[in-house]
């Protein structure tokens, strides 16, 4: 009989699937077992400590958080900071349902982050439509007949449903949360990751639906997931229109694949983005000399030259304050590992694995060196924990102003933001993304966030700016010439 191949999660192996066993080794599991279950033991001690106390920052204003690292000093862990355990916590009510939107899945490790009492409740899968991909969730759900697959269907194969969301519903309201993981074990361990956690709304108080948040979320929450065109998800859609999400404070932002023309163009992608921020309006004091940052963990093919996409349509949306036109170059500043922080990040070389750009693409489109600057994380403490985050922002050419702040999982792609066709008439997006888009003026009266430089947030947004901790150190540091 032939050897089975020794599973790929070594020691950190959390599968429980009995056929998981039947197809993989595991053979330090019996010099092991002991060191392994006293481990075990103490970590979810340690665990369920943390857990006494969800984020003491839930309820902040933003409700941008970042995920907890492990092998970082603690008190980086305990200010705007938590972990899937957090968010899914019995200590927000009772739990009814959900439905998880991600990329990549490992159910079991998945179940054992919601609290016992509701690992049995209906679960919600959507994935996309790969048939490999389909193949193995079956087979991962075997033991769990609460947990329906939902197929995201795709345009071609270069499309991916690469959207990070979830929506818990409660006995006394709803929840969602946009973020950047996927759910296996390795991207809520050692990663930097971002999380918007939006309010529990509450049940609406009319009979019929009426969007009355001052950003349109739920009507665009709605519109996205109708994208789907899924009898499940259109399930959900009947669900959410009976609460009331007039304390949404940030806009939701889409792709979903197709090709758009007319009205529909600026539904989705970086044409969505470019909507929002010529219809409320940058302030006038927002000019050429605010540089664009985008901070991502791929990139893909954008074409020979900058002009062909990535300096023509995509910044010409990113750099939009309204009606006002500029006249001197926008500078767009782009932040992606180097090979140095990746040797020293936390997971070593193993990082690189989350952080995909070809040999091939890269000596395509050489250019791009010129834009690129390095992970840098001190004010987080997260110089080591490789980014699987992807934000994007504009900031005060003294860094110390914010005009805007966006968390998505959309990374630097055409795939991901959508290309224009057809001389500009049609917009093609080919992969499902989702992301929350911070403007100062729906927080207050104040026209930009304020860099916050310590591990702080200050401001009322009236009086004086709010204060913004972005995931990343500012001045950035950009790329030697090796």
């Amino acid at each position: 009989m032939a050897s089975k191949a020794i599973c790929k999660y070594g020691t950190n192996c959390y599968r429980k699937n009995p056929v998981h066993f039947q197809q993989f080794s595991h053979p330090w599991l019996d010099t092991q077992r002991d060191d392994r279950n006293t481990a075990t033991r103490d970590e979810s001690a340690a665990n369920a400590s943390k857990r006494q106390k969800v984020s003491d920052c839930e309820e902040c204003v933003f409700g941008f958080h970042l995920t907890k690292v492990n092998g970082i000093d603690d008190e980086y862990n305990r200010f705007l900071c938590m972990d899937i355990r957090d968010i899914l916590s019995s200590k927000h009510g009772k739990l009814k349902k959900s439905i998880q939107f991600n990329y990549m899945f490992e159910i079991d490790w998945l179940i054992e982050q919601y609290d016992r009492q509701f690992r049995d409740l209906p679960l919600f899968i959507v994935h996309q439509e790969k048939a490999d991909t389909r193949a193995e969730l079956e087979e991962q759900c075997v033991n769990y007949p609460n947990v329906k697959l939902i197929r995201a269907h795709l345009m071609d194969p270069f499309g991916t449903h690469h959207t990070k969301m979830m929506i818990l519903h409660y006995e006394h309201g709803l929840r969602v949360v946009v973020h950047t993981a996927n759910l296996i074990h390795n991207d809520w361990y050692q990663k930097t990751q971002g999380v918007w956690l939006s309010p529990i709304f509450p049940p609406s108080l009319t009979s019929s639906f009426v969007d009355t948040s001052k950003t349109k979320f739920q009507t665009d929450l709605l519109e996205y997931l109708a994208s789907y065109h899924s009898s499940e998800i259109n399930s959900w859609c009947d669900l959410i229109k009976k609460y009331d999400m007039s304390s949404a404070t940030v806009f939701l932002i889409g792709s979903s694949p197709g090709r758009y023309i007319g009205d529909s163009k600026s539904k989705f992608g970086h044409l969505k983005v470019k909507k929002i921020l010529s219809t409320v309006g940058i302030s006038d004091k927002v000019d050429s000399s605010w540089p664009v940052i985008a901070q991502f963990s791929s990139i893909g093919t954008l074409g020979s030259t900058p002009e062909r996409w990535l300096t023509g349509e995509f910044l010409d949306s990113l750099k939009t304050t309204g009606n006002r036109p500029e006249f001197k170059k926008t500078f767009l500043k782009l932040i992606f590992p180097c090979v140095e922080d990746v040797r020293n990040s936390l997971e070593g070389y193993m990082a690189g694995g989350s952080l995909p750009y070809s040999e091939n693409v890269a000596k395509k489109q050489e250019y791009l060196k010129s834009y690129l600057h390095r992970w840098k994380s001190k004010l987080r403490g997260r110089d080591r924990a490789s980014p699987h985050i992807k934000s994007y922002t504009r900031v005060s050419p003294d860094m110390k102003h914010i005009a805007w702040f966006m968390l998505t999982s959309a990374n630097l792609s055409k795939a991901a933001w959508g290309a224009l066709e057809k001389n500009g008439t049609q917009l093609a997006i080919r992969s499902y993304e989702l992301g929350v888009l911070f403007i100062p003026k729906m927080f207050g009266s104040e026209e930009f966030f304020k860099v916050a430089r310590e591990q702080k947030l200050d401001g009322d947004g009236v009086n004086a700016p709010f204060s913004f901790l972005l995931p990343f150190d500012v001045p950035l540091t950009q790329y030697d010439s090796r």
